[in-house]
C-alpha cells in the first residue's frame, strides 16, 4: 500500500490540466452504477403518477435521454475519453412517500478507462429530463443525490458507496 498522498489525475506536475494517457492501460471489463433522485411538490408528484396522466412518456423520455447523455459524455466532459459503451440502463422507482423518483444508472464497457463518469451523466440527464418535463407543475423541484453508488474493474478494483 503506498503512503503518497493522492493528486489529481488530470493535472500535470506543473498544474496544468490534460488528458490521462491510458494508451498502455490493458482492456478490463467496468462496471459502474450511478443513482440520483428527483423530488417534487405533492401535486407534481400526484401529476406524475397519476394513471392516464404520462408517467410512462416522462420516465420513458428520461431513460432514452439517460442513455444518449451516456453515448455522448466525452463530448461534454472536456477531458473524458471516448470509450465504446457495451450497455446503458435506466432504472427508475417511485418513492410515494418522499415525492421523489430515484434513478439509478448502469454502464458497462470492456476498456482501458472507467464508465463512472458515463454513468453519473446518464443519471444526471435523466434527472433534468423529469425536471424539464415536470416544472409547468413545480418550478421546485430538486435534483439531488447525484452520486456513484458502485464501480468495479481496473486496477481499482471494486468500490461501493450505496
Amino acid at each position: 500500500m503506498s503512503d503518497s498522498l493522492p493528486t489529481l489525475s488530470h493535472l500535470d506536475d506543473s498544474g496544468q490540466v490534460r488528458m490521462v494517457d491510458v494508451g498502455d492501460k490493458a482492456d478490463a471489463d467496468r462496471l459502474a452504477i450511478a443513482r440520483a433522485a428527483v423530488r417534487m411538490s405533492p401535486q407534481a408528484y400526484g401529476l406524475l403518477t397519476q394513471p392516464g396522466q404520462g408517467k410512462g412518456e416522462v420516465l420513458n423520455t428520461a431513460r432514452v435521454a439517460g442513455v444518449l447523455a451516456a453515448k455522448r459524455c466525452a463530448e461534454l466532459i472536456p477531458l473524458c475519453h471516448s470509450l465504446p459503451l457495451a450497455f446503458v440502463g435506466i432504472e427508475f422507482s417511485l418513492d410515494d412517500e418522499g415525492h421523489r423518483v430515484e434513478i439509478r444508472a448502469t454502464c458497462r464497457t470492456r476498456y482501458k478507462t472507467g464508465v463512472e463518469m458515463e454513468a453519473m451523466t446518464a443519471c444526471s440527464m435523466a434527472a433534468l429530463t423529469i425536471y424539464d418535463m415536470c416544472k409547468a407543475a413545480d418550478k421546485g423541484i430538486v435534483i439531488e443525490q447525484v452520486r456513484l453508488a458502485y464501480k468495479s474493474g481496473g486496477k481499482s478494483g471494486e468500490w461501493r458507496n450505496d
